[in-house]
């Protein structure tokens, strides 16, 4: 007894040591695959492509455009930008400039020629600050045309700018990736600080729903209880993957993910100033803005401070929402048919049951997968009426259908195809022909020893079928049309939206390296004789 516990502990213990290296070398692998995707949107692709559906560009000339470009280059995260005005705040900010003096050397001349002594005073310490932090300064003269200043765009300019280096912008993103939300936030209100209560505003002050409010905190509430899966919510702490610039402008990659789509859902509301009205406002979700519950008589008249800015309560689900489900029922019927067909097949190998499901296996591999996509749309549609697009304001579970036979039918014959050749290998082994000699019946060698060690390649593939199914399916989403995380990836590249492709590609990578951990650990419990040691036993 004792001997077995000493066992069991000591295989905790490996355990334990194989799950820590795991994660370490997983965090290395998804700071590297983070660092590569870096480096080749923002080292590699031509930088000049955000510009492509930019409207506003095409029609700025000379100086104007010239500024514009290093603007958005520095917003779409390529470089830091900083204007001769950015440094002389500098200064002032550093109590080394007074407001007079700074509005006496900003203004610039059309050429070097005209600038006043000062202001050429400043200008060259802006260039000796430059190269100094390893900024390339860059002026922009006047634009003339025979003697005569040009009006559209011919403003001087001077401004300097450096490119990021890999490794600080690695810092910076890893750095930022979560968000602690605290009263110091703001920095000029009054009465910093946090309350509880347990009856929520929100519901007029009469139902039993505690709720942790700050002021001072960007987010308004804290803590909260809602009617809303999984209940209990809380903004202490927020995820940042990255700002979207063009797939959906200035909300987080994280937000975009999670946020409810479709339309509006209504119900009774209390602002904060007693107004009760019919509202899709989310109160929950208020964030502060500076001078804004002054800033219109419609606020006013419902928010009595400056958080006011809030989100919208829809009836459809996020994009994870939508690719989960899909994804998750697939996983399901394909194990439930996929795995039973399989062993059928081993077991009755050469039969006509065996013939029939290698026919449909070889269909799948051999049509490529969006022939068959499309080919399964049209007859669920000609022939059983089923909806072929996704409609988020629509009720009808009948629109999941043919997203989920899409996906199911070639994991359904991946499976068989393993099940298949695993179990088939397993029979032809020497352990088998010992036991069959020992005189077990084969229905006991096939669930004792040939299914069992069949299964267990099997068994580490379903962490990641189960969590692959946040991510969506490409293909299958952009055939049905389904407002899905799936087809967020390829949006993003088409659009250069560096944000999104970045944040996305950090997202896959913790699921896949979470998938595979859990997959490792699932085959250790289904069969003991795996060990995560150094040397066998």
């Amino acid at each position: 007894m004792e001997y077995h516990a000493l066992l069991f502990n000591e295989r905790v213990n490996y355990m334990t040591k194989y799950l820590i290296n795991r994660i370490i070398r997983s965090c290395v692998s998804i700071v590297i695959a983070v660092g590569i995707v870096m480096l080749l949107i923002y080292s590699l692709m031509d930088r000049n492509l955000i510009f492509k559906n930019d409207a506003l560009f095409t029609h700025l000339n000379n100086n104007s455009k010239v500024v514009y470009k290093y603007q958005k280059w520095e917003e779409y995260g390529y470089l830091d930008y900083m204007t001769y005005q950015d440094y002389l705040n500098l200064l002032v900010a550093n109590g080394e400039l007074t407001e007079a003096v700074k509005n006496e050397v900003s203004t610039i001349g059309y050429e070097p020629s005209k600038d006043s002594k000062l202001t050429t005073q400043y200008i060259e310490s802006f260039y000796d600050y430059c190269d100094q932090n390893g900024y390339t300064p860059q002026r922009l003269n006047a634009v003339t045309q025979r003697g005569t200043k040009v009006a559209d765009g011919g403003k001087p300019q001077l401004f300097a700018y450096k490119d990021i280096n890999l490794f600080v912008r690695l810092f910076n993103y890893f750095g930022g990736i979560l968000k602690f939300d605290d009263i110091n936030y703001v920095a000029d209100i009054e009465n910093r600080g946090l309350s509880f209560t347990l009856h929520d505003p929100v519901y007029g002050g009469e139902k039993f729903s505690p709720a942790i409010i700050g002021n001072g905190t960007y987010h308004k509430y804290l803590v909260y209880f809602d009617n809303q899966f999984p209940y209990f919510h809380q903004n202490l702490v927020t995820v940042n993957l990255g700002t979207s610039y063009s797939v959906n402008q200035g909300v987080d990659v994280f937000s975009t993910m999670t946020t409810s789509q479709g339309s509006y859902v209504k119900s009774l509301i209390t602002y904060p100033s007693g107004l009760t009205e019919e509202s899709a406002d989310d109160l929950h979700s208020a964030t502060y803005i500076k001078g804004s519950q002054k800033s219109s008589y419609f606020l006013q008249s419902r928010f009595t401070d400056d958080y006011t800015n809030t989100t919208v309560i829809k009836n459809g689900k996020s994009k994870i929402g939508y690719s989960f489900s899909i994804g998750i029922i697939s996983v399901i019927i394909d194990y439930l048919l996929g795995v039973p067909l399989g062993i059928i097949m081993a077991r009755k190998k050469d039969s006509f049951i065996d013939q029939l499901g290698s026919i449909y296996i070889i269909f799948i591999i051999a049509v490529p997968s969006l022939a068959y996509i499309f080919l399964f749309k049209a007859i669920g549609s000609a022939a059983f009426g089923l909806p072929t697009t996704f409609d988020v304001d629509s009720l009808s579970k009948a629109m999941y259908v043919l997203p989920i036979i899409s996906l199911s039918l070639p994991s359904i014959a991946n499976l068989m195809k393993w099940i298949r050749r695993y179990m088939i290998d397993q029979q032809n082994l020497d352990y088998v022909k010992f036991a069959r000699s020992g005189g077990l019946t084969e229905n006991e060698i096939f669930t004792k020893h040939i299914l069992k060690n069949a299964i267990i390649p099997i068994v580490h593939g379903i962490p990641g079928s189960i969590l692959g199914a946040i991510t969506g399916a490409i293909i299958t989403e952009r055939v049905y049309v389904v407002p899905g995380a799936g087809n967020l990836l390829t949006k993003a590249i088409n659009n250069y939206d560096n944000g999104v492709i970045v944040g996305v590609t950090l997202f896959y990578a913790i699921l896949s390296v979470a998938s595979m951990v859990c997959g490792d650990i699932l085959m250790s419990m289904i069969d003991p004789r795996i060990s995560f040691t150094s040397k066998a036993r």
